[in-house]
């Protein structure tokens, strides 16, 4: 890429925090502390962080049984973001579409149209489906959303949603359906993410490794006639010097229990999918160190499921490491980092200026 090209596309960036409504917040991985654990006044001070440090986004996350409604949780947020959109996950088949499309036009009107949907495809509590089936279910539920969203008539006959409605009353802000942001490693993920995303979102990898992701999916979503955006969701621990942020990292993992950090991974249900896979093969593959190339640290990966790495540097190697992602593609960064609201405060004053 050129550098008036990757100028461009570093104006274009998109920099999201994360809000840990899924009791993922610690001090010492693997060390929960009821202070961290998700409740409406922790992860409310961690988007309000989030958004005075000026962030553009913030992903409020769907646990399968941790934490608190993302739903509920993102309407008593909107009055209180300034300028932040909010990226609301939703569970694909947990709620009947007609009201879920409802609640979220209006939430959209409260935030003034900055609302964006992170589509989530993963079993129901309580039910499991195969993954075909499950995948079928997620395309049905985000053709189906993104109409009524836009604000048209529902004539559709599906495997799992038979609905007829008139066009809704209730619109967002624009009249449009706010972007949908997906991600996903299986063949049936990613041909879903080609036919029916905006944002499709990869978690941390090897440089090269995101290249590759991004040509495989460009050429997918072509073949629908389509283009997509990229989206990255990983950690950062930045810190004055790259001595200190080290030292931070190792800090974070020091009184983690293999055990405990075992447990964590497989109480996430997407412990057997093939982004987790990958995650684990990319953790296997790094130095003794647990660095799988520069600045690329996997020890997270120990007591989390799915992403499983962090940028790991001072602010001038951290923002390198961004604007690497950005030259093969990348221009939505969705970061986190323990504790969310101390590491927030981090980045925001050391590296997202630059950005």
């Amino acid at each position: 890429m050129s550098d008036s090209a990757l100028s461009e596309h570093q104006r274009s960036v998109e920099v999201a925090w994360f809000a840990a409504l899924c009791d993922d917040d610690y001090e010492f991985l693997g060390v929960p502390e009821p202070k961290r654990l998700s409740s409406w006044p922790h992860c409310r001070d961690i988007a309000l962080t989030a958004d005075r440090n000026g962030f553009d986004n913030i992903l409020l996350p769907s646990g399968y049984a941790l934490g608190i409604d993302s739903v509920a949780f993102g309407a008593a947020l909107a009055p209180l973001v300034e300028r932040m959109k909010l990226l609301l996950a939703v569970r694909m088949g947990e709620m009947w579409l007609p009201q879920l499309a409802r609640q979220l036009a209006t939430i959209d009107q409260m935030l003034g149209g900055r609302l964006t949907i992170n589509i989530i495809s993963s079993d129901l509590p309580g039910q499991a489906l195969e993954s075909e089936p499950r995948y079928q279910r997620t395309r049905e539920y985000m053709q189906v959303l993104r109409s009524l969203l836009d604000g048209e008539s529902i004539d559709f006959h599906g495997a799992f949603v038979d609905l007829e409605l008139d066009p809704p009353r209730i619109r967002t802000v624009s009249g449009s359906c706010p972007p949908f942001y997906f991600g996903g490693f299986s063949p049936a993920a990613k041909d879903t993410a080609a036919e029916h995303a905006d944002v499709f979102l990869t978690w941390p990898d090897t440089v090269r490794s995101v290249a590759g992701t991004v040509t495989e999916m460009t050429d997918l979503a072509a073949g629908y006639g389509r283009t997509l955006r990229y989206g990255l969701r990983a950690h950062v621990i930045v810190r004055e010097t790259e001595a200190e942020a080290r030292a931070a990292a190792d800090r974070l993992v020091s009184k983690l229990d293999d055990e405990v950090g075992e447990t964590i991974r497989q109480r996430s249900l997407d412990t057997a999918s093939a982004g987790v896979a990958r995650q684990v093969a990319l953790r296997d593959a790094a130095a003794d160190d647990g660095y799988a190339e520069p600045n690329l640290w996997t020890g997270i990966g120990r007591a989390r499921s799915g992403a499983g790495a962090a940028i790991v540097g001072d602010p001038d190697q951290v923002l390198a490491k961004l604007q690497a992602y950005q030259a093969v593609g990348i221009d939505a960064f969705i970061l986190s980092g323990y504790p969310h609201q101390e590491e927030c405060d981090l980045f925001g004053r050391y590296v997202l200026p630059n950005l």
